[in-house]
């Protein structure tokens, strides 16, 4: 087990290395010159050439994905171009604005899911399942934003219970984070929990047509009981494997999200760097991205190493 551990730690470093390699790479293809655009036309030839001389444009390619990358491993990534502020003072309160917001909608999605994934699984086939079945297509096959502007309208306009803009910042109070940030949380929950509720469904029943769960109902034993007693232990790696990647999705996939909410996460510093051409912040946010994703991942391949029965006991 402390192998196969092992083996998941550096195949996600490698992950990890081979995307900060993508990202950079994605960022120097981009069409046009990053110094006229970022000083306008009326730039001069001279103010251009010490720009790029600025950005370290006139070293080769392979040397500058490397300083980058051995400046972000120590914590540095570098000055933004727009304003020339610090990228890590810039990221660090937009992260962490993110992944509040991702934290708020997977204590709602989560349990709401794997609940009802629970709960139709029990009740396969009656008319509760099929309810469930038919809302949470409905919920995966509309559009994100599309889920978030008809939320602004019934929530925000027609009821106006929540705001429509949801503007934090690091001096609010918590309740009032909380009721900011609500409309933007249940959108993601929306589309999160839609997902996981019937990857759990789908994971119990798998379980269900075992010989060791027919076993336990010819015994006579009730349904909900052989399912929480024994086929959800068993269906627990799938369902962790489904969690974690769905948790990243409401990392990474926020950007969205907070675009139509005009969310001050990580995801809108993004949004904002592409449409000024600030490669460094670029860079920045889709490493950071990326770090949290592999993170996750890595720790979901952990758990399910670490509950299966056939790895942590000797056979």
């Amino acid at each position: 087990m402390g192998k196969l551990i092992i083996q998941r730690l550096l195949l996600g470093v490698l992950t990890l290395f081979a995307v900060s390699l993508l990202i950079f790479v994605c960022t120097q293809i981009l069409p046009g010159d990053v110094a006229s655009a970022v000083l306008g036309q009326g730039a001069t030839p001279e103010a251009l050439v010490i720009y790029r001389r600025e950005l370290g444009l006139d070293v080769p390619a392979h040397l500058r994905y490397w300083n980058w990358l051995v400046a972000a491993l120590q914590g540095d990534l570098g000055v933004a171009m727009t304003n020339k502020r610090d990228i890590v003072n810039e990221v660090i309160p937009r992260l962490s604005n993110t992944l509040f917001l991702a934290g708020y909608a997977a204590l709602i999605a989560i349990p709401l899911a794997v609940g009802l994934g629970i709960f139709s699984a029990i009740n396969e086939g009656k008319i509760s399942d099929r309810l469930a079945n038919v809302v949470t297509l409905v919920a995966i096959s509309l559009p994100e934003f599309f889920i978030g502007y008809l939320l602004i309208i019934l929530l925000a306009v027609n009821f106006p219970w929540f705001p429509s803009l949801s503007t934090v910042f690091p001096s609010m109070p918590f309740s009032e984070r909380i009721y900011q940030s609500t409309l933007p949380a249940i959108t993601l929950t929306l589309l999160v929990a839609a997902h996981m509720q019937r990857m759990t469904r789908s994971s119990v029943l798998s379980v269900m047509s075992t010989a060791y769960i027919e076993m336990a109902f010819l015994k006579g034993a009730k349904r909900n009981r052989v399912i929480t007693r024994h086929a959800l232990p068993n269906a627990a790696a799938p369902i962790i494997t489904i969690v974690a990647m769905n948790m990243a999705y409401l990392v990474v996939g926020v950007v969205v999200i907070e675009s139509v909410f005009v969310y001050p996460g990580l995801g809108q510093l993004m949004v904002d760097a592409v449409s000024k051409r600030d490669v460094p912040v670029i860079q920045a946010c889709g490493l950071v991205f990326a770090l949290v994703f592999v993170f996750l991942n890595t720790l979901a391949d952990v758990l399910v190493i670490l509950v299966n029965p056939r790895l942590r006991h000797r056979s």
